[in-house]
């Protein structure tokens, strides 16, 4: 963990959501380095602010109030970054190749994070259906090749929770047994997108 700030005095009139979304900042790189939740206090990220403990109850009633809205920051970061892969790509396959890239590009370059979005105890005790979002937007994407006649026709629902499923599989042995001879990531995406979905790629 880096070394606190210096401590500060109150924040000035209309500034309470700016150290609001540097909480929950703060939370969301210790969260990275930590990659449990249970091992986050809340005096642990006021001291890396150089604030009271009391100015983050102030914002968050508890720990998983706080990990909660790290954790919606960070899949809405993931959600925005998706969807300009996708736009960018310019065609059905192009674009549902670039939105499940990023999804593993992702989650294997934050592995502290996918942890705790994926595998800590905060998803047994907290509502994490916004999660979902990500799954209807992949699920659209599948569509959008079956409607092209790019995909075999099918329950795009379906496809898309299994090849979710196989990239979320991909991911977490990456993240949970670092040493094995991994090929690289994108190679396997790509091999899950022929499979899963009927795709042709390039």
């Amino acid at each position: 963990m880096g070394t606190a700030s210096p401590s500060r005095g109150r924040n000035r009139r209309g500034q309470g959501e700016r150290l609001r979304e540097e909480i929950v900042a703060t939370a969301l790189r210790l969260l990275e380095e930590l990659g449990d939740d249970e091992a986050l206090s809340l005096r642990a990220v006021a001291r890396e602010i150089g604030i009271a403990a009391t100015s983050v109850y102030l914002h968050f009633a508890d720990r998983d109030a706080l990990v909660l809205a790290a954790m919606r920051s960070s899949h809405a970061d993931l959600v925005r970054a998706s969807d300009e892969a996708e736009a960018a790509a310019g065609d059905p396959v192009g674009g549902l190749r670039a939105r499940v890239q990023v999804m593993g590009s992702w989650s294997h370059d934050h592995p502290g994070l996918y942890k705790v979005l994926h595998e800590s105890t905060v998803n047994q005790r907290c509502d994490m259906s916004f999660k979902m979002e990500l799954g209807k937007r992949t699920t659209e994407a599948v569509q959008r090749c079956m409607d092209a006649g790019l995909a075999p026709a099918g329950d795009a629902a379906s496809v898309s929770l299994d090849l979710r499923a196989a990239v979320h599989g991909a991911v977490s042995m990456r993240v949970n047994q670092p040493d094995l001879p991994w090929e690289p990531l994108e190679e396997q995406v790509d091999r899950l997108l022929t499979k899963l979905v009927g795709v042709r790629l390039p």
